[in-house]
C-alpha cells in the first residue's frame, strides 16, 4: 500500500472515530461562547474538520481523468437534434 493511501485512509478513520461523540450526549454545560452547548459546539467543530478532510481528499486523491472534458460539438444554426 502506498504511503499516501495509508495516510488518507488513516485520516478518514480518525475523523470517523471522532464522529462517535458519546461523551457529550447528556451534557449541556459548559456553554461555549456563553450560549452554545458543548455538544453542539463539538458538532460544529467536527463539521469543519470533516469539510477540511474532504478538501484534502479532493486535492490529493481525486482521479484526474474525470476532469477530462470532450469539446462540445457545434450544431448548425437551428439544428439541435
Amino acid at each position: 500500500m502506498k504511503l499516501k493511501t495509508f495516510i488518507l485512509t488513516a485520516l478518514v478513520a480518525v475523523v470517523y472515530v471522532l464522529h462517535q461523540d458519546f461523551w457529550n450526549w447528556k451534557e449541556a454545560y459548559p456553554l461555549v461562547f456563553g450560549f452554545l452547548p458543548i455538544g453542539l459546539a463539538y458538532q460544529a467543530g467536527y463539521s469543519i474538520l470533516a469539510s477540511a478532510m474532504m478538501a484534502v481528499l479532493v486535492w490529493t486523491a481525486w482521479p484526474k481523468h474525470l476532469e477530462d472534458v470532450e469539446p462540445e460539438v457545434k450544431h448548425p444554426k437551428g439544428d439541435r437534434s
